[in-house]
Order: C-alpha cells, then sequence, then structure tokens
C-alpha cells in the first residue's frame, strides 16, 4: 500500500483533507468552501465549527483512507505559531487528528494554519526562494502580514514585520464584493468582473513604512457603489488599491534591508492583476526583488501545506529517534 500521511486544516472559510506521498505528491484530496447565506460577509465561529462537524465525515468518506497506509496525521491547531492564537474552528480538525492517531496508533503531529499556507507555497511554486531566510507575505480573509520566514528542519521560523493596521486585504476584497451584489467569498467573481474595467477609477493606498490600512480605501469604495460608479470599475479599483498598498510596503522591506526573495500566499495572493503588477513593479531593475506564488489553486486554504509539513515533522521524530 502507498504510504501517505493525512492533512487536516479546518479554517474559518474551507474544510480540507490531503493524502501526500512524501516525494509531495497528493494521491487524494477533499475540499468544502464553507455556506455563507446571501449578502453575509462571513460567518460566526459556533455556525462555521458546526459545519465542519458535518463536513468531515463526508469528506473523509470521499478520501477512502483504508486504500492507503497512514503513517502520520499532521493538523493545523491555530491560526498562527505565536502565543494567544486561537480560533475555535482549528480545533475541530485537531479533535478529528487526535482521535485518529489513537484508533490507528500513529503519530500526530500539530502545526498552524499559517504555516501550512506557507508550506503549499514552497510545495507548488514553479521555483521556491533559494535561501533558508525569505519574506513571506500572508494575505486572505483573517491575515494581512509581512514575515520573515527562516527554514527549519520541521517547519518555520516566523517573525512578523509589517501588516495591516486594520481590516486585512481578503476581508476588503469581500466587503465590497458583497455590497456589489456578489457571492461570498467575492475574490473570484470581483476578479471577473475587473476584466470588464477600463481602469479609469482608482482611490488611495495607505501605507506607512511596513504597515498599512484598507479601511480608508474601503469607506472609499462604498461610497463609490452608493454613488453608481460602473461596478467594474469599482472592482478594478479594489485590485489596484491591494497591489499599490502591497508594492510600497514591500518596497519600503527591501529598501530596509530584508530579503529580495519574496513569497506571496493566502487566498488573495490568486489574483492574476495583483501577481502581474507585483512582478512588474517589484521585478523591476530599480528594486530587484524576485516574487514566488503558489499555484492559484492553492493559493486559499488547504491541507496539502499542512501535510507537507507533518512529512517533516515526521522525518525529523525519526532521525533523532535513530
Amino acid at each position: 500500500m502507498t504510504k501517505v500521511l493525512l492533512g487536516i486544516d479546518t479554517s474559518n472559510y474551507r474544510t480540507s483533507l490531503c493524502l501526500a506521498r512524501e516525494d509531495g505528491q497528493i494521491v487524494a484530496e477533499a475540499k468544502r468552501l464553507l455556506r455563507v447565506k446571501e449578502g453575509k460577509r462571513g460567518l460566526q465561529q459556533s455556525e462555521a465549527v458546526f459545519q465542519h462537524v458535518m463536513n468531515l465525515p463526508e469528506l473523509s468518506e470521499q478520501m477512502k483512507l483504508i486504500d492507503y497506509e497512514i503513517v502520520a496525521v499532521c493538523v493545523s491547531e491555530k491560526p498562527r505559531p505565536v502565543d494567544q492564537s486561537y480560533m475555535p474552528v482549528f480545533k475541530v480538525g485537531e479533535g478529528l487528528a487526535k482521535s485518529l492517531s489513537a484508533y490507528l496508533r500513529i503519530p500526530c503531529y500539530l502545526t498552524t494554519h499559517q504555516e501550512g499556507h506557507i508550506a503549499a507555497g514552497e510545495y507548488t511554486a514553479d521555483k521556491r526562494p533559494s535561501g533558508d531566510t525569505f519574506l513571506a507575505v500572508h494575505l486572505s480573509g483573517g491575515t494581512s502580514e509581512i514575515l520573515v520566514c527562516r527554514r527549519q528542519r520541521a517547519g518555520y521560523e516566523i517573525e512578523k514585520i509589517g501588516g495591516t493596521a486594520d481590516l486585512h486585504a481578503g476581508q476588503l476584497v469581500d466587503r465590497i464584493g458583497v455590497a456589489l451584489g456578489l457571492p461570498f467569498p467575492a475574490g473570484p467573481a470581483l476578479e471577473e468582473l475587473a476584466r470588464q474595467a477600463a481602469g479609469d477609477f482608482r482611490v488611495p493606498s495607505s501605507v506607512e513604512g511596513l504597515s498599512f490600512s484598507f479601511s480608508g480605501p474601503e469607506a472609499s469604495l462604498l461610497r463609490a457603489v452608493e454613488k453608481n460608479v460602473a461596478p467594474a470599475e469599482i472592482a478594478r479599483a479594489t485590485e489596484q488599491c491591494v497591489a499599490n498598498t502591497l508594492e510600497k510596503a514591500l518596497r519600503a522591506a527591501v529598501e530596509a534591508g530584508w530579503s529580495k526573495e519574496i513569497l506571496i500566499v493566502g487566498g488573495v495572493a490568486a489574483n492574476q492583476y495583483i501577481r502581474e503588477r507585483l512582478i512588474k513593479r517589484l521585478e523591476h531593475p530599480a528594486v530587484r526583488a524576485k516574487l514566488f506564488f503558489s499555484d492559484p489553486v492553492y493559493s486559499g486554504d488547504n491541507a496539502y501545506g499542512v501535510a507537507m509539513l507533518g512529512w517533516a515533522k515526521h522525518k525529523n521524530t525519526n532521525n533523532e529517534s535513530k
């Protein structure tokens, strides 16, 4: 039987399971977006927990776990690898992982949602950062942070050096998208709508060093909705604002002497306009940064990165026991 490691991630937006081989090949995966009622901008934790509890048995059945030799399970236990980081949704996946560990008599390894995003980015990017220390930008509905990442044998050492002072990039996209009548999460629909824009309407960005704010741009964009500015123009202005904000903050990071190798992960990083604009502006000879992006399929919440971190932890544990 094929030896695999099971990754589990139960985030604010998606229930995700992944079986991966040691070489990184995915042999099975199942994931499902959590349902949000039309017109709403997110879920309460209690509702998200309930949906994970209902999703996991069905997704587990789809995975056909008995067809593989599961050597260990790894799960994201909390949002970030810092003290006081906690969110109830992750306890659903952690409970399943620990139960499987007990029943199957296999190791259970714990990691974080943020580390899973970074690992998924590294494993699915066309090319990964060459140095063991690099910058990572985590952009999602719950996180917008600039991080210094140092590879370890069983994960990452992460230091936050910048990020949002209020709204996250994904929140901005979702709030404007919902205001425009788009489904939640609004990223894919907003990107599609923005392709129809001429790009004549813009809103200013708010950046100070490595810190930035999206509350001002949100207010400007919502006023544009009220004034009946063309929806496509508002969608493109939202994308442009996120891209411009990141460009300024990352230029400041490079100028401050941080690594010029930058991995960008999280659901917002799947947006093609934002990717292309950042590459054009930050890989310019005047800046000389090198950008890395995960496969768009794995930019959003997923269990693949969690599974690969599990393999790293499993190999490290086995080496230490020899």
